[in-house]
């Protein structure tokens, strides 16, 4: 059983707290994690985790329902391949819509599908993902949607970095961009929580503002020493 949620958090507090929780989300300003890029990050998001922990996973899903509010004219969900699948299909089942989801890139063999799944052409679509880092993977998705014959209404994410290139890509696609907790709120909800402490938190804040100043400083400094 999870600690019973505080009356006075929000959405995005509840999120970041189950994330902090499960380890989800790991911080380790001391130790950074590699990312595929190289850079050398601070945090590690892994909302994969979530699947394993039915308490939360519903708590997730009943997320996303209240968010998909927002596009109530989606006439079939979306996932993106291959975090989002299964939070994708999660709240397409409990809306009654169809599912499909978005390869990163066409299938090597066979019919090689880029989008799995069928929609008729015109169907409105909301997209999934599990997190938005530069929002390129988004992108791309909504693309292959749109070069299908189906319109994006919007996108819901569980997690954002929020970097202002991802806000960027959204802004200029012109797509509706929500998630249901982001980065400022979990990293209040892991001083409070005292999961880190304040110097931690000020070294995150700067990694947030620019992550390859803050990964180069690293190195250099480790390099160094």
């Amino acid at each position: 059983m999870f600690a019973v949620l505080l009356p006075y958090m929000g959405l995005t507090q509840d999120i970041a707290d189950r994330l902090l929780q499960i380890k989800a989300v790991k911080l380790n300003v001391q130790e950074p994690f590699t990312w595929a890029s190289g850079l050398r990050s601070p945090i590690y998001c892994d909302n994969r985790k979530i699947l394993s922990y039915p308490e939360i996973r519903d708590e997730i899903v009943s997320a996303f329902v209240e968010k998909a509010k927002l596009f109530a004219e989606a006439g079939a969900i979306a996932g993106v391949a291959t975090a989002g699948i299964a939070w994708g299909a999660l709240l397409a089942d409990r809306l009654g819509l169809p599912f499909v989801y978005v390869r990163a890139k066409p299938k090597e063999h066979g019919l090689k599908n880029l989008l799995e799944g069928e929609i008729s052409t015109g169907t409105k679509v909301l997209v999934i993902e599990d997190l938005v880092s530069t929002g390129g993977s988004s992108i791309e998705a909504i693309q292959a949607l749109e070069l299908n014959g189906n319109p994006v209404l919007g996108l819901i994410a569980i997690f954002q970095y929020g970097f202002q290139s991802a806000q960027a890509k959204f802004l200029e696609k012109n797509i509706s961009f929500h998630t249901l907790s982001d980065f400022n709120t979990l990293l209040e909800q892991a001083l409070h929580q005292k999961y880190i402490n304040n110097t931690d938190s000020e070294n995150l804040s700067k990694w947030n503002g620019d992550p390859k100043l803050w990964s180069d400083n690293f190195l250099l400094k480790k390099a160094n020493l």
